[in-house]
């Protein structure tokens, strides 16, 4: 393919969030410009329309993109038009946060990995509603999620006061909301998945989801739950039960790892989360659980190696209804959604 040919190698060279900078830019200008949309769309190719509904949406087609690239909300809509069925914007937090120091992203390429340590940057959810409100003046073809994150600094204790300021903001753009407590890169993040703080912040979330509903008379949101990959099976089993409990519509299994198992790039000891290739099988077996666990009654979005039609089939197996990917999009360039949604339609047939 002339995007890992040509393409790749030169931006190899350079730092991977400064590329990561200039395609969003590139993304703004194809998406807003008649003719960008025109090239967005034969970058995608024909797009099978295979929609499935899950949780009270329904998806143009089975394959999202996860929270972390578009964190802003500036590109949403040239994403779609690149074939994703829904995309979850975000993470935000209630005040702009800079996240940690660069350089924070790293490539692994012989692993088909990359570790980020980014910490949450954005501009904050204030700066993103006038483009969340243009989103939803629009007609749109695709599902948008947005990522509820808290601050850096703010205590566990007080977690959910931010994850409630986010979710009050965005409501009544978002299709759905997608609770990240499983990011490795705030401190202490993830200890909001055991214990009684999940019981407390889903609680106090879906407390608030029904009071929003009726202030903007809209039918209550989805609330999906992230949730790290480096969960023992009790821990799993802890937070099953309670996004049982409180009604959460899915899991979105899974967020990036702390493991470095069977790396062989140098970058391997960088801090920070790893994706890619190295995730997919752990990924798959948190599905093939929930799944099992819960008598396929808990919906799952499945996440973590996604690179081809065979990786995205494999999650279906395992379980998930839906699956997302954002490192598969780094390393297979911007016709990988166009591709693995034919590839899928044509084995179907």
């Amino acid at each position: 393919m002339i995007y890992q040919r040509l393409l790749l190698p030169f931006l190899a060279r350079l730092d991977a969030e400064t590329v990561h900078e200039r395609t969003l830019s590139a993304l703004v200008l194809a998406q807003d410009w008649a003719g960008g949309r025109l090239l967005l769309r034969l970058l995608a190719g024909r797009i099978p329309s295979r929609p499935r509904s899950l949780f009270g949406l329904t998806f143009p087609n089975i394959l999202g993109l996860a929270a972390g690239f578009d964190k802003d909300v500036h590109v949403a809509d040239g994403l779609a038009r690149l074939g994703f069925g829904h995309i979850e914007v975000g993470t935000l937090t209630p005040r702009p946060q800079p996240g940690n120091p660069r350089p924070r992203i790293f490539r692994l390429p012989g692993d088909g990995a990359i570790i980020n340590r980014m910490g949450f940057p954005n501009g904050g959810v204030a700066a993103a509603l006038p483009r969340l409100q243009q989103l939803t003046q629009k007609q749109r073809s695709f599902v948008l999620g947005v990522s509820l994150g808290k601050q850096k600094e703010t205590p566990l204790e007080d977690a959910a006061a931010d994850y409630l300021t986010v979710m009050q903001a965005v409501y009544p753009y978002a299709d759905y909301l997608a609770v990240n407590i499983s990011s490795p890169n705030t401190p202490g993040l993830r200890e909001l998945q055991g214990g009684d703080y999940l019981g407390y912040l889903l609680r106090e979330l879906q407390q608030e989801n029904v009071a929003l509903a009726e202030k903007h008379h809209l039918a209550a949101r989805p609330l999906l739950l992230k949730i790290a990959p480096d969960l023992d099976w009790d821990e799993l089993d802890e937070v099953m039960a309670a996004a049982t409990q409180h009604q959460i519509a899915a899991l979105i299994a899974t967020n990036t790892t702390l493991s470095r198992a069977g790396l062989t790039h140098p970058a391997q000891n960088e801090a920070g989360g790893l994706s890619g290739l190295p995730l997919r099988e752990r990924s798959n077996a948190i599905i093939a659980y929930i799944a099992r666990q819960t008598n396929g009654q808990l919906p799952i979005i499945g996440i973590g190696g996604i690179r081809t039609a065979a990786d995205v089939q494999a999650k279906l197996d395992a379980g998930a209804s839906l699956v997302q990917l954002y490192t598969g999009l780094i390393y297979e360039g911007p016709g990988i959604a166009g591709r693995i949604l034919r590839q899928l339609a044509a084995v179907s047939r």
